[in-house]
């Protein structure tokens, strides 16, 4: 077996089609779009190079097939934010050869032991955690747009080579076609009628102030998060950017109390059911099925890809009082029969109790691993949020 290094056009389509051979013929597997798995890789689009690097590897068996692939790379703005620096692992894909695998691991183990680095996590992003982050260990459907999808002899892969679960991702589908719990109901009538607060859905006109608002939010509510970064606007308007041929104003949704930013939901079509058709290739062809599929109303599901709370505002019921206009807005779409709550992290336990608040039923389960390089088989947990955020922000 030999590894090369991707430093090309030709190699980067070769990186892309290793994936389309490893699934062939598995009907689950949805293409990713090559032009979103190659900004990855982009210096000039993927804002993480200003504070981090990244590297990948096609591997080829002795008759010059290609086998396996995988990507290593640092953001170097969290790295040195663990007990020991931690680099990351992803786009891994392999035939089922646990050689063929180990020499993968292997390679990023190797390369990120050069950049200073004693630790490596994966599969994993390097970007945000809401797309390509996670080995799928339960739950083998059809992904979502910018969930994994993976072979189940992955896992074994990884815990035999002594990655150890770093913490667990669990996604939860909502029936919306059946009613919310009654209690639910109560309390989100309730909190959307108190004094001073108000809720609104995006608008493109009014983009800035969200950006601003959402932003304001983010960087409240996730301040206790392990790691924790505050977000760039520049990455929020690339990413509805991104979202907008798909996008619906009305599946965003922000809270206010006394109008001050409080809360957040941001909830898109799943753009898999169209891309499923299109094999990873939005060219001119690939456009013009996606305009087709488009005007088809293929859409039955969506996707929540974040909520967020801040501090002072958790407990309030808030995030019911989202969810009571939300649910105004899917009886005027009535194709839509599902909402995919992804991911919620086993280190959030807050989030959990509202998957549950809401009738949500397990739909899929993947695992962020940790390798220790100087204590394989060694298990490290991601940091619990804990309960009492509101008190601690006060």
């Amino acid at each position: 077996m030999v590894l090369k290094e991707v430093t090309d056009k030709s190699t980067a389509r070769v990186f892309l089609d290793v994936a389309r051979d490893i699934y062939k013929g598995d009907k689950n597997w949805i293409c990713p779009l090559d032009n979103m798995v190659e900004a990855v890789f982009d210096p000039g689009v993927n804002v993480f190079f200003a504070h981090g690097e990244a590297i990948r590897w096609i591997l080829y068996d002795d008759h010059n097939k290609a086998i396996g692939r995988v990507a290593a790379f640092i953001n170097r703005k969290k790295a040195f934010n663990f007990d020991q620096p931690t680099g990351g692992m992803g786009f891994f894909e392999c035939i089922n050869n646990r050689e063929a695998a180990y020499l993968l691991f292997d390679t990023c183990k190797a390369w990120l032991k050069e950049k200073g680095m004693e630790a490596m996590d994966g599969p994993i992003n390097f970007g945000e955690n809401d797309n390509f982050w996670g080995l799928l260990v339960e739950g083998f459907m059809p992904p979502s747009f910018g969930m994994n999808y993976h072979h189940p002899y992955y896992k074994d892969f990884f815990e035999s080579y002594g990655f150890r679960p770093y913490f667990e991702q669990v996604t939860n589908h909502l029936d919306i076609t059946k009613p919310f719990p009654e209690r639910f109901w109560k309390i989100a009538d309730w909190v959307r009628q108190k004094p001073g607060y108000s809720f609104r859905h995006f608008s493109w006109k009014d983009s800035e102030q969200f950006i601003r608002d959402f932003k304001t939010i983010y960087d409240d509510g996730w301040q206790f998060h392990e790691n924790f970064t505050p977000i760039n606007p520049d990455d929020l308007r690339k990413a509805l950017n991104e979202m907008k041929p798909i996008m619906d104003e009305e599946f965003i949704w922000f809270a206010y109390v006394d109008d001050n930013p409080a809360a957040f939901l941001v909830m898109i079509p799943d753009a898999n059911q169209i891309f499923r058709y299109l094999n990873g290739k939005l060219n001119l062809f690939g456009k013009l099925k996606f305009w087709y599929y488009s005007k088809r109303n293929v859409f039955t599901r969506t996707r929540i890809t974040v909520m967020g709370v801040r501090p002072k505002y958790q407990k309030s019921g808030i995030e019911s009082a989202i969810f009571w206009h939300m649910e105004k807005v899917m009886n005027k779409r009535p194709g839509y029969k599902e909402v995919e709550l992804s991911w919620v992290g086993d280190f959030n336990p807050k989030m959990k109790q509202l998957h549950e608040a809401v009738g949500s039923h397990f739909a899929k389960r993947h695992i962020t691993y940790r390798y220790l390089f100087n204590a394989p088989g060694q298990s490290q947990k991601a940091t619990v949020i804990p309960m009492d955020t509101k008190q601690r922000a006060d």
